[in-house]
């Protein structure tokens, strides 16, 4: 059977999820959450992604993923297998850890936001479903806290820069800021627990629930058809030498700027040692705010071999001299 189609393009949303190989636990314990966690962090400053929603239970993962530019494909490569190689590295383990290719569903997040407000209600009602927190159990739903959901309704700032809120919230009928639109939103989702225990879904509800099960795409009539449409075109659907042509005049850019501030031209940067903090500084700005791979970064820079690249991001970013806080203030003023 031929693989599903990756639809990517601009503005994208999409319910994304994958599973622990042979059902296996993809965290183990707290500290593989909080490891997991910091490399959603990291992927969503290289990729530019938004999350409005997400879960952690035991053996998989669930997204509300926004990728303002066309990269859901080059992102989650680079997530999925370097959260593999920390995992693997944190519990002396080895092979693959997620069971075949991860499921990207695009959601209908336009004009009707029923079905973008429904898939992140589902995220949030997962550990509900589950039988660990809500309705029916002796904890409360933000008990669990390996999810967005207590960040919905805390009322104060999200734990997580890259957690956007106001979208979802919106697509309830609420204000972030709104007084008391936390307690708002935590009556939605209880009302939510409450009609499935008597088990009323509504047809939304029952429709996304299907689609997320078995379907290829959340979203209505329209929606799918505007997909369809997308089938075969590589403007909409950048793959191979085209994605990477992409990537690499984003780093581009971003290295001309890097260039600029520094008041260094390419020849003064490629003449400079892999220790000097101004490359390492360089190397680290399209590291970490790109997808390009660090092949393409030693080669660029002139660093040598690739793990040259590595070892100076690694560098940069454990420095805490005041030259390097001074130099990844003036590389982030790039990033947006």
């Amino acid at each position: 059977m031929p693989r599903a189609v990756r639809h990517e393009y601009p503005g994208a949303v999409y319910h994304a999820m994958s599973r622990g190989n042979d059902g296996r636990d993809i965290f183990l314990c707290d500290d593989g959450r909080r490891l997991f966690l910091a490399t959603v962090k990291e992927v969503c400053e290289q990729a530019g992604w938004i999350l409005h929603a997400f879960v952690l239970m035991k053996n998989h993962y669930h997204w509300l993923l926004e990728t303002p530019e066309p990269n859901l494909v080059a992102g989650m490569k680079w997530f999925q297998g370097t959260y593999t190689q920390r995992f693997n590295a944190m519990f002396r383990s080895r092979g693959h850890l997620f069971q075949g290719r991860y499921k990207a569903l695009p959601v209908e997040a336009g004009r009707d936001a029923s079905y973008f407000r429904e898939v992140g209600q589902y995220i949030h009602l997962n550990p509900f479903r589950a039988g660990l927190a809500g309705a029916g159990t002796p904890y409360a739903l933000e008990s669990y806290v390996w999810s967005s959901y207590p960040d919905y309704v805390s009322g104060g700032p999200a734990r997580q820069e890259w957690l956007r809120r106001d979208r979802l919230l919106r697509a309830c009928g609420l204000d972030e800021n709104s007084p008391g639109v936390g307690a708002q939103y935590r009556r939605l989702i209880t009302a939510r627990m409450q009609e499935h225990r008597a088990a009323e879904p509504d047809s939304i509800c029952e429709e996304v629930e299907k689609q997320l099960r078995r379907g290829w795409y959340v979203g209505g009539e329209s929606f799918r058809k505007e997909l369809a449409g997308m089938i075969g075109k590589p403007s909409d659907n950048l793959r191979g030498l085209q994605r990477r042509a992409h990537d690499e005049a984003e780093a581009e850019c971003l290295l001309a700027n890097a260039l600029a501030a520094l008041g260094l031209s390419e020849d003064q940067l490629a003449g400079m040692k892999c220790t000097q903090l101004e490359k390492q500084a360089v190397c680290w700005l399209l590291k970490k705010h790109t997808t390009v791979s660090v092949a393409w970064l030693a080669d660029r820079l002139c660093m040598g071999h690739r793990t040259n690249a590595s070892r100076a991001v690694s560098a940069f970013e454990r420095a805490s001299g005041q030259g390097a806080k001074c130099l990844k203030k003036k590389m982030l003023q790039f990033t947006g």
